[in-house]
């Protein structure tokens, strides 16, 4: 007798894996962001995990899938509460307009962004986030750097699957950067 599944909202691994060679997948993507008074950026916090693809240690940002009769707004807070703790608050917009929409294919070189898993779609988002952050479950620690320190070329060049331009792109949508 199999254990019951604990998210029947998705797919086996076994089924995740098939479809994952067939279809796009839907993922939310977030920056958190401390941010002042008048709301611009002070930090962004960036993850430290292992790679799920390669095993490797890499930087990354806060994703996850959206999950079969989820909302985006729900697959925003639960991802985040994943990766960064109960205790991190999110504060959603009311309104969630993208920073940007991400496109990864699973060979390199078709766009700079890449998961050598599957094709995949993502809605990027900054969140601001007021609560403290303690990395959860494969997020093994989130490093909170200003928008200057997170434009340094070997960071953004850390990040993986070319998510340095997924995080180029947020800093600009924000007004961080010129």
């Amino acid at each position: 007798m199999q254990t019951p599944d604990p998210n029947p909202g998705w797919l086996s691994e076994f089924a995740l894996a098939e479809t994952r060679t067939r279809v796009p997948i839907l993922y939310v993507e977030a920056v958190p962001a401390r941010v002042d008074a008048l709301g611009q950026i002070e930090h962004i916090g960036v993850l430290l995990r292992t790679s799920a693809a390669t095993g490797e240690i890499i930087r990354t940002l806060v994703s996850g899938r959206v999950l079969h009769n989820e909302s985006i707004r729900d697959a925003l807070q639960r991802n985040i509460e994943k990766d960064l703790g109960p205790a991190a608050f999110p504060r959603l917009p009311a309104t969630l307009v993208p920073v940007t929409v991400a496109e990864y294919f699973p060979f390199p070189g078709m766009t700079p962004l890449h998961d050598p898993r599957q094709h995949a779609v993502a809605l990027v988002y900054v969140v601001p986030v007021t609560g403290e952050c303690n990395p959860r479950q494969d997020a093994l620690e989130l490093t909170w750097l200003t928008p200057e320190e997170a434009l340094a070329p070997s960071l953004l060049n850390d990040l993986e699957g070319g998510r340095g331009q997924l995080l180029k792109q947020a800093l600009a949508w924000s007004g961080a950067i010129v």
